[in-house]
């Protein structure tokens, strides 16, 4: 479900809606929580649209849930209710929404599926991440799953299962097996992305609904982009192969 409300900049692709939770395909260069930049935050365009489209007066309610970088595109879900909103952090706080991801790296992985530990230092003036393999003091356990699920001449997509939340955890991660994302500069990729993005994507998500108790699986499509669309096929050829 796509809905336009009329400026381009005011966009929301939303793949997700119901009377407590609304969940947009993010797109890159977006932002879900204001920042020094002062562009507008997705909770502010969420909040003009359900003004606008509902006949809402007074305050309108959004909540973030989660959050996931600028220079990265998918699935993120917000709150339109307060109740929504405290159920779903318990929910985060739980683990108990699975989140996963999709990113192209040029150098494919030691192994095709592994689960990565390390401890991450968070860097605030740098705005990056440092990866260790020991434990240290300052440093938080970062854990993630990986495999690789389609792969062209020259580049690989491998499928992320986020297992803890640290800050830039899969860029910082993968960049520590050698293998950084597609067009992230921070974390030691040749050169960046001509749109400035990285090829990272929020692809699902799933998890209990906290009001209705039912079982929500939310998957958004990567961005019209030739390598992404290069993966697409990949992954549509290996089906026909299954």
């Amino acid at each position: 479900m796509e809905k336009s409300m009329g400026k381009e900049e005011d966009f929301l692709n939303i793949i997700y809606e119901d009377n407590h939770l609304i969940a947009i395909n993010k797109r890159c260069g977006d932002i879900v929580q204001g920042d020094k930049t002062g562009d507008e935050p997705l909770p502010d365009k969420i909040k003009e649209y359900i003004r606008v489209n509902y006949n809402k007066t007074g305050n309108v309610f959004c909540g973030v849930i989660h959050r996931i970088d600028r220079p990265v595109s998918g699935a993120v879900v917000f709150a339109k209710t307060s109740k929504a909103l405290v159920r779903m952090n318990q929910l985060v706080h739980d683990r108990q929404i699975e989140k996963r991801y999709w990113a192209v790296v040029k150098q494919k992985p030691p192994k095709n599926a592994d689960t990565l530990v390390h401890y991450l230092f968070r860097d605030e003036k740098k705005n990056k991440s440092f990866a260790s393999l020991t434990p240290k003091d300052g440093y938080l356990k970062a854990e993630l799953e990986y495999k690789v699920i389609a792969s062209s001449k020259s580049f690989h997509l491998l499928e992320i299962n986020l297992i803890t939340g640290r800050h830039h955890q899969i860029r910082s991660q993968l960049a520590a097996i050698g293998s950084p994302i597609r067009g992230d500069l921070k974390y030691g990729f040749q050169r960046s992305n001509v749109d400035g993005t990285v090829s990272l994507h929020s692809r699902s998500l799933a998890f209990i609904h906290p009001v209705s108790l039912q079982t929500i699986n939310i998957i958004a499509q990567p961005p019209k982009d030739t390598i992404w669309d290069a993966m697409l096929a990949e992954i549509e050829k290996t089906d026909k192969k299954g």
